[in-house]
């Protein structure tokens, strides 16, 4: 038996797909280096992305379910339509909590968030997000936000394990950890929480009941949206040279 979309496009691409979610500012964040003011930059733009672009995206995308008034209530095209538009709804209703999520977190561990300039990784990224969701292919639009919050679920779960493996104590209450690794623990917990892993699953067996098939033209396009997806996740993460050029 052939593995389901989603299991095959996260086999993948494996090189591309380790320097998007084992990038040097994951790993500098999951064993306590990490610059504060980088955290803030990545920050600053991470709500661009989920406070503007993110609701964009996620209302186009409602706007093109194939709703269709000859589709009787309990017909599967119906259903699957209806599905569809609960899962694009929990998108935005915990996209508007996570907007919340990061002011909270960038007061109380003394992230500014503002002067920051819009980075090229942002402006790319938003950029896709409004060319997919805008050509009208539901689908393909689906794949790309599965894809967008499987690689921070896996990005943030290896944060995760890092500050459990490799920094114990850097992170642990016996220590005096600076404001930026309360900040990272924090953040690996919302991306790599039960209700996340959750959600996430649920796009995936959404993707994977579309029926594409191995071979077809949409299969193409869905290792193209990964493809591109993950380039992009990789350009998102910010660097220390940028702080350095910031000075």
């Amino acid at each position: 038996m052939s593995p389901s979309l989603t299991k095959y496009l996260t086999s993948s691409f494996t090189a591309a797909y380790t320097s998007a979610i084992k990038h040097s500012f994951l790993i500098a964040a999951g064993s306590g280096t990490l610059d504060h003011n980088l955290l803030a930059l990545w920050l600053a733009q991470d709500r661009i992305y989920a406070a503007h672009a993110y609701p964009k995206f996620i209302g186009s995308l409602i706007s093109n379910i194939p709703f269709n008034s000859k589709d009787s209530p309990d017909s599967t095209q119906e259903l699957l339509n209806q599905r569809i538009f609960k899962l694009l709804l929990f998108s935005l209703q915990n996209v508007d909590r996570e907007v919340g999520f990061f002011q909270e977190t960038a007061q109380k561990w003394g992230l500014n968030l503002e002067g920051w300039p819009e980075r090229k990784g942002t402006r790319n990224y938003t950029a896709e997000m409004s060319r997919i969701s805008n050509d009208g292919a539901i689908v393909d639009g689906l794949i790309f936000l599965w894809a967008m919050e499987r690689v921070y679920l896996d990005a943030w779960t290896y944060v995760r394990d890092l500050t459990n493996t490799s920094a114990p104590f850097i992170f642990s209450s016996e220590s005096t950890p600076t404001r930026t690794n309360p900040a990272i623990l924090s953040l690996s917990d919302n991306w790599s929480c039960p209700e996340f892993v959750k959600f996430v699953d649920d796009l995936a067996d959404l993707v994977d009941s579309l029926g594409i098939q191995s071979g077809s033209a949409e299969w193409s396009r869905a290792e193209a949206v990964w493809a591109r997806v993950i380039e992009l996740e990789a350009d998102f993460w910010p660097t220390e040279e940028e702080i350095r050029l910031a000075k």
